[in-house]
């Protein structure tokens, strides 16, 4: 074991460099919702913790198609940087550009007129309703310089930089942390602005982190034999399209696997608004180790895309596997967390003593699921690098929608085993994903070295 470690060191150690700054530029987008979420669990009380739950299953669905969209650039830059096709590479920024603008139009249309109805015809606390309501208006706003912030970012990762997309997300997330306790505190004479403070903070921090990341990229010199072709006039309705066969692909896995999580938690409000509170909770910690391995995932991303742009089949397979290695190493590290610190975890949530009761049995259940949660992302992100989003898609919509929300329901709801059926239920989910995206991943390499 140890000697075929030593012999594919280097695959590791590439995997984890690229990794991790990766990771905490993906840890930044959940960030802003956990430190939302604590800020009012603390200082706002239930039932506006409650509508923070409500806001973030619904806008996260909202919120994943346009980080889907925008991620379509990364394999691409990838694959035409591993041709050294450096004028290609611009082009394709310039069109992502203009995509993710337009989509981000037409997210926050969706979430102005879809999902404010939507909340109110979802059997939810009107109390809930009725605070949820200015903050996810505010929310939506934000997915304008998100989406800028994004199409600049995936541009420098596909091509290899990702320390500085890093760097911008921890001060990005200071800057909202800062501004979000001052606006719901009402410090410095201000007053007290509840919900509606974390959803400014969160507007301002985006950006910020749109403007700083523009700036870096059209002002540093890696990218400057890139960007001799970039221009914002240039649109290419083919490359445009390029982007979108990918990047639609990839926003409706989110949407699969991210909205199937947002109805487990308006399943949760039909239980009550403490079982909504303690799936929020829960959630909250599960969701950061999973954009954690959201990051390994898209180094694979950008590692395979680079081998297969080269039709470097042997390389390609030892990088898949360098990072289902370590996302089991990771996930199995903080499943052992979740299980061990279970009854500690939701304090940094929350206060209210049966909310942290509740999410405390919920940690356990994560702690389970940890493992499939990874290995599926990282499965995703593998076949990603290879260009195939299609089929991945369809395993996505079946593993959550035709297996986990039913089972979630079944479980839940029919036999009432409560928040915690719901949750047994969205691991069946999981564990169907990870096994099926591994059978695609090897099908598929199986063909590409018979090539060989």
């Amino acid at each position: 074991m140890f000697k075929k470690y030593t012999s594919n060191k280097i695959y590791y150690q590439s995997t984890v460099a690229l990794a991790g700054p990766v990771v905490i530029s993906q840890l930044g987008h959940t960030l802003v919702q956990t430190a939302d979420t604590i800020i009012i669990g603390h200082y706002a009380g239930t039932i506006s913790l409650a509508a923070v739950s409500l806001v973030h299953s619904v806008f996260m669905v909202v919120l994943v198609i346009g980080l889907g969209v925008a991620y379509g650039l990364t394999p691409l830059i990838a694959q035409e940087n591993g041709k050294s096709n450096f004028k290609e590479c611009a082009r394709l920024l310039s069109n992502s550009l203009w995509l993710n603008v337009v989509t981000a139009v037409f997210l926050f249309l969706l979430v102005y007129f879809g999902s404010m109805f939507a909340m109110q015809h979802a059997d939810q606390d009107p109390q809930v309703v009725e605070t949820a309501k200015p903050y996810l208006l505010i929310l939506s706003l934000s997915i304008l310089p998100l989406m800028i912030f994004q199409t600049f970012k995936q541009f420098a990762e596909g091509l290899g930089f990702t320390k500085q997309a890093m760097s911008i997300t921890i001060w990005g997330n200071v800057v909202n942390v800062v501004i979000a306790v001052i606006l719901v505190k009402g410090l410095f004479g201000i007053e007290p602005m509840g919900v509606k403070g974390v959803g400014i903070a969160t507007l301002a921090d985006r950006v910020l982190m749109m403007v700083v990341m523009v700036w870096y990229v059209l002002r540093s010199k890696h990218f400057k034999i890139y960007l001799q072709h970039f221009s914002v006039k240039f649109i290419d309705f083919s490359k445009i399209l390029d982007v979108v066969k990918i990047g639609l692909p990839v926003a409706m896995q989110y949407v699969f696997e991210i909205g199937a999580f947002a109805v487990a938690a308006v399943i949760a409000g039909q239980i009550g608004s403490t079982e909504q509170a303690a799936h929020q909770t829960a959630i909250t910690l599960a969701a950061m180790t999973y954009m954690m391995a959201g990051g390994i995932a898209s180094a694979a991303t950008i590692k395979i895309g680079n081998s297969f742009g080269k039709k470097n089949y042997k390389r390609l397979e030892k990088f898949a596997y360098a990072s289902y290695h370590l996302v089991i190493l990771f996930m199995l590290f903080f499943a052992l967390i979740f299980t061990f610190f279970n009854q500690y975890l939701p304090y940094l949530i929350t206060n209210d003593a049966n909310v942290i009761v509740l999410a405390s049995q919920l940690l356990v259940i994560a702690g389970i699921f940890q493992l499939f949660d990874g290995t599926q992302v990282v499965g995703l992100g593998t076949l990603r690098g290879m260009g195939d989003v299609n089929i991945p898609t369809l395993i996505t919509f079946v593993a959550y929608w035709l297996i986990g929300l039913p089972s979630c329901y079944f479980l839940g709801i029919h036999l009432n085993f409560g928040v915690k059926g719901i949750w047994y239920g969205l691991s069946l989910g999981l564990l169907t994903s990870s096994v099926l995206l591994y059978f695609r991943f090897r099908h598929i390499m199986n063909m590409k070295l018979r090539e060989v």
